[in-house]
């Protein structure tokens, strides 16, 4: 037997929400559509899966073709299925989000597809149903960094403290305590203080920390609920 009989044919497509953080702003990476249709108007990252590849392989060879960027945090979010999702054609998308140091990446954007960072609360128009894509990992976003040290994914190998709140703010879309941030996250017993400072934006300077990467498999349960009563559900 060659194939099922009586079952209809659909296409299997994978979209990449991609945030990133710059030290200031947490953004959403975007490309202009090449394509019919809607195109030239705001999408995510996406391409559909070949016959010859797993689903996670197309989202990261689609990832290395629209942006240069490889070897970047990435999983599975979800399955967008509605049928009339695509016009043209039955879809299904596996929506996978990825985690990045804009810093660390921004030469590497190809410039054929106009790839462009927005800030998070300057979104445009998204296509189809990449908004409630966008929406669903910001709340995974939020779940996981409850759990987990996950943000650190978007910073750079050094940061500051400061550099830290304003990222767990914009996630969380909260105000902080400074001083019982600060608390917080050095009870932790997980960054590593340098000898350096960042003095770009203080006379008196912000130290730089280091994640331990080595005591986290060990202590990172304290890291729980960091955010007191994140609403992420």
């Amino acid at each position: 037997m060659d194939k099922y009989a009586k079952q209809s044919r659909m296409l299997v497509a994978v979209d990449c929400i991609i945030f990133g953080f710059d030290g200031y702003e947490l953004k959403l990476l975007l490309i202009k559509r090449g394509f019919e249709p809607e195109k030239n108007k705001w999408s995510l990252m996406g391409g559909f899966v070949q016959s010859n590849e797993k689903p996670e392989d197309a989202a990261s060879r689609v990832l290395k073709q629209l942006t240069g960027l490889k070897d970047v945090y990435m999983e599975q979010l979800s399955v967008f299925g509605k049928p009339e999702r695509d016009p043209i054609e039955r879809t299904i998308s596996i929506t996978y989000f990825a985690l990045i140091d804009i810093k660390k990446y921004e030469k590497q954007l190809s410039d054929d597809y106009r790839a462009e960072w927005f800030p998070l609360e300057g979104v445009p128009k998204l296509i189809f149903d990449h908004q409630e894509m966008v929406q669903q990992a910001k709340q995974k976003l939020r779940y996981k960094a409850a759990l987990h040290p996950i943000l650190f994914e978007l910073l750079p190998e050094k940061f500051t403290i400061p550099q830290i709140m304003t990222l767990y703010e914009q996630v969380y879309e909260v105000e902080l305590d400074k001083r019982n941030f600060t608390r917080k996250l050095r009870s932790t017993e997980l960054l590593i203080k340098q000898l350096d400072k960042d003095k770009a934006h203080s006379k008196k300077g912000a130290f730089y920390y280091k994640l331990d990467k080595a005591a986290y498999l060990e202590k990172f349960t304290r890291f729980l609920n960091f955010i007191s009563n994140p609403e992420y559900q």
